[in-house]
């Protein structure tokens, strides 16, 4: 079990790859981890999130307000709320400007076609939400249809969250949405796509409706679920 010392250390690790790897720039994006099912950790506003220190992050309730830090909270931190609130499963979101995703986003085209084997597997989809201005509650609007049924999601003329049952899974999310955004843009540039066929696709699905179960076993098993011991987070 990670203590609350471990999930800091991991949220500035992922927050530099982020940058490194282009997916953020300057104070973009924001980084979250659930702690319990009371408290989550989150990155402050107003900083590179390739420049943290642990003692840069900020511990909030589930309402989004803040309980620790001396930072101020990412100011779309309503998002994370609304994400955790609805998928008791999720444990790490990610949000990102992954240039090649974002700029479908811009174009208001959804990345839910069936190119590719393995992104159906993985993701299944990555569907649009319309514009809303971030860190409103009419952003929360767009996207709660979308959360249960997804790992990421396309924000309109914004960018990417994504979430997963721990941060690396929200983070391999985000890296595949990407990696498919540029595959997808290649298929395009070169001409008509050739979509995967529905029974096809029915297996991949099949595929990955088993994986996802064998996954929520392991948890199960491992104790990996909303059971986190509030001492084993707060040192």
């Amino acid at each position: 079990m990670m203590t609350q010392r471990k999930y800091r250390e991991e949220i500035v690790r992922f927050g530099k790859f982020l940058y490194d790897r282009g997916f953020i720039a300057a104070m973009d994006g924001n980084i979250s981890v659930r702690l319990d099912d009371r408290r989550f950790l989150i990155t402050p506003t107003g900083m590179c999130k390739g420049m943290m220190s642990c003692e840069d992050l900020v511990v909030v309730d589930n309402d989004g307000h803040k309980l620790e830090g001396e930072r101020e909270v990412s100011s779309e931190v309503a998002m994370h709320v609304l994400i955790y609130a609805m998928r008791p499963d999720i444990r790490g979101i990610v949000h990102a400007h992954p240039p090649t995703a974002t700029g479908f986003a811009a174009a208001g085209i959804a990345l839910d076609q069936p190119l590719v084997s393995e992104v159906v597997i993985t993701l299944g989809s990555v569907p649009l939400a319309r514009y809303a201005t971030p860190g409103t509650a009419e952003l929360c609007d767009t996207l709660r249809p979308l959360v249960p049924g997804h790992s990421a999601i396309l924000m309109a003329n914004h960018g990417v969250v994504a979430y997963g049952s721990d941060l690396e899974c929200a983070f391999m999310n985000m890296e595949t949405v990407e990696h498919f955004a540029k595959i997808t843009l290649v298929a395009r540039t070169l001409g008509e796509q050739q979509l995967l066929a529905p029974e096809d696709v029915s297996k991949l699905n099949e595929i990955r409706r088993r994986l996802e179960a064998a996954r929520a076993a392991q948890e199960s098993h491992n104790g990996n679920g909303m059971k986190v011991a509030a001492e084993e987070v707060s040192n």
